[in-house]
């Protein structure tokens, strides 16, 4: 090859260098953005994530507030009746029931006869107010007599002391018998009946002395009792209890005078409010639950005996600070809430809770009202962080 040729083929050689270099080369701008991409560090925090407008969307953000919380205890529960209302109406004496007068669910007066009582009993006790009747007026008569004797000076003033003892005992017995005969169940208008007409009557009425609803009838008619049978059990309806067993776990808080809400199954979209007027001061080894009841006016008698009901008992409100259950994250044994670090910017931070109330939670440590958290959707930023962190692209989103 010639000098000339070689000397060509070096020109062109330079020159396709010069070119490759001048197409890699790069302006100012591009350069300058290229060193600030390669200066600006990867975040490191696995806590941390920067979240991207699509993501923001889906979040809402907020202040933590101190908010008024109290204990909710929610329970199972049923009508009864008030025990202080009851009654169960027995034989005075052993007798054979000659009618029934009643009927169960039957409202009845008080001094309502409610059965008829056939006995012995009654009419021995009928005779002994008859004698003790004759005994006074002979006894009455007797003193009469000797008055007047003292007065024409026949007898001494002693006879006449004696006869005044006789009549007194003689109505001390009187009264004893008649009141005999109201123990027995006997009407006063009946007593003065037989007063009147010196006739015995063995049918006695057992009447009622309270006025209320027929809970139960336990006899039938030509049935022998005794004293100590129930004939009937009657119960005044106009005040029911609210009874509840609430189970051992919940009964450290209960206490009297805490505010009830209740609704009765059988009255749907209706809520009673009240107290407990009573706490059981012992525990039910075989349920292991606490009695507790409210008392509720019953002037419609809407309320029945047995109905199923629910009770929710609240402690005392207290203002704590506390964040909606939405805002709460688990992460392995801890949980937690993001923080907002900068607009679009959060950290998983943990926290220790409380009790829950209702749709809230108590926060004892980590963060303080004022902060600014994510109070909905935490859910699927903490599920955005994970998934960024097992796939390596960091969480600064690239």
């Amino acid at each position: 090859m010639s000098y000339v040729m070689r000397t060509v083929h070096i020109t062109l050689a330079l020159l396709l260098v010069l070119a490759t270099a001048g197409c890699g080369a790069k302006d100012p701008a591009t350069a300058a953005a290229a060193s600030a991409n390669t200066a600006k560090p990867a975040t490191t925090d696995p806590n941390e994530i920067h979240a991207e407008p699509a993501l923001l969307q889906r979040l809402k953000v907020g202040a933590v507030e101190a908010a008024p919380l109290g204990t909710t205890i929610r329970v199972a529960a049923r009508v009864d009746v008030d025990e202080n209302r009851i009654i169960r109406v027995g034989s005075p004496m052993m007798g054979r029931i000659a009618s029934i007068l009643i009927r169960e669910g039957q409202d009845v007066k008080k001094g309502q006869t409610i059965a008829q009582l056939n006995s012995t009993g009654i009419s021995g006790a009928q005779l002994e107010f008859l004698k003790a009747i004759s005994r006074q007026h002979l006894a009455k008569r007797s003193l009469e007599r000797a008055q007047r004797l003292v007065a024409a000076d026949v007898i001494g003033a002693a006879e006449l002391q004696r006869r005044e003892t006789e009549l007194f005992e003689a109505n001390a017995d009187l009264d004893a018998a008649h009141h005999q005969l109201i123990l027995l169940g006997m009407p006063l208008e009946a007593v003065k009946e037989i007063e009147k007409t010196r006739a015995l009557d063995p049918v006695s009425p057992i009447i009622s002395t309270l006025e209320g609803t027929v809970m139960s009838r336990k006899v039938t008619p030509g049935q022998v009792v005794q004293p100590a049978d129930t004939i009937a059990e009657i119960a005044d309806l106009s005040t029911v209890w609210l009874v509840a067993d609430v189970p051992e776990q919940n009964g450290g808080t209960l206490h009297e005078g805490q505010h009830v809400t209740a609704e009765i199954a059988a009255l749907p979209g209706q809520q009673f409010h009240g107290q407990l007027t009573f706490v059981s001061n012992t525990v039910n080894p075989e349920t292991r639950t606490i009695r507790a009841r409210m008392e509720l006016a019953n002037p419609k008698r809407r309320l029945k005996p047995a109905m199923l009901a629910t009770m929710e008992i609240r402690n005392q409100v207290e203002r704590h600070t506390a964040v909606p259950l939405t805002a709460i994250v688990r992460e392995n044994e801890t949980q937690g809430v993001f923080v907002e670090r900068a607009p679009g910017i959060f950290v998983l931070k943990p926290c220790k809770f409380g009790l829950e109330y209702g749709n809230l939670r108590e926060v004892v440590e980590g963060v303080n009202p004022g902060d600014r958290i994510v109070l909905d959707g935490a859910f699927h930023l903490n599920n955005e962080r994970r998934r960024r962190a097992l796939s390596g692209s960091g969480n600064n989103g690239e």
